[in-house]
C-alpha cells in the first residue's frame, strides 16, 4: 500500500518516565487572541497537565493529534489543562488554533530547547540543525510529577487516546 509518505523510524527517545519529575520551562503560551510567558509550574499549580508536543503547525501529525484531542474532550471530562508545544512561532499557532477553533492553549518553542529538555527531539530529514518535536504527550500532577508518559518512535506514530484516557482516571 502506497502511504504516500515513508515511514521513518527515530531514534530512541530519552524522556521523563512516570514518577520523574517534568522538567520546569517558561515558553509564551498562546491562544486564538494574544501570547504571554508562562511557566509550566504555572499551570501544575492549578492542578494537572496534559502536555502534547506535536509537529509544527500546518504538518498532517499535527492536525490530526489536536482533532482528536479536542474530539476526546478530556478537559471537560477530567479536572486537566491541556496545552501543546512545538516549534511553531506564536503567530503560526495563532493562525493554527483560530483556523482549526481550537479550544487548546500552544507553547512556541522555535529554538526546540523544551524538546531537548524533554528527549524527544525529532531531526527532520539529517539536515544539520534542523529538528523539531516528535509527537510525545506527558501527563503532569500538579506536583510536577510525571504521572504518564509516551513518544513516537517512528514517524509518523500518535498517541493511544484510550491509554491517555486510563492514566486520566488514574489521577
Amino acid at each position: 500500500m502506497d502511504l504516500g509518505f515513508d515511514v521513518v523510524e527515530l531514534d530512541e527517545p530519552d524522556y521523563p518516565e512516570e514518577g520523574a519529575s517534568a522538567p520546569e520551562f517558561v515558553r509564551p503560551l498562546v491562544n486564538d487572541e494574544y501570547w504571554e510567558d508562562v511557566a509550566l509550574s504555572e499551570l501544575t499549580a492549578d492542578g494537572p497537565v496534559l502536555l502534547v508536543f506535536h509537529s509544527m503547525d500546518g504538518a498532517f501529525p499535527a492536525t490530526y493529534i489536536w482533532k482528536e484531542l479536542a474530539d476526546r474532550a478530556f478537559d471537560e471530562q477530567y479536572d486537566v489543562t491541556i496545552v501543546g508545544l512545538s516549534i511553531s512561532t506564536p503567530y503560526e499557532h495563532k493562525t493554527f488554533i483560530a483556523d482549526r477553533n481550537l479550544p487548546y492553549r500552544l507553547f512556541s518553542d522555535p529554538q526546540n530547547g523544551v524538546a531537548e529538555m524533554y528527549g524527544v527531539v525529532n531531526d527532520l530529514g539529517g539536515f544539520a540543525g534542523v529538528s523539531e518535536s516528535r509527537p510525545a504527550v506527558f501527563l503532569i500532577d500538579g506536583d510536577r510529577t510525571v504521572r504518564y508518559a509516551w513518544a513516537a518512535r517512528e514517524w509518523p506514530e500518535f498517541p493511544d487516546y484510550d491509554e491517555i484516557e486510563n492514566a486520566l482516571d488514574r489521577l
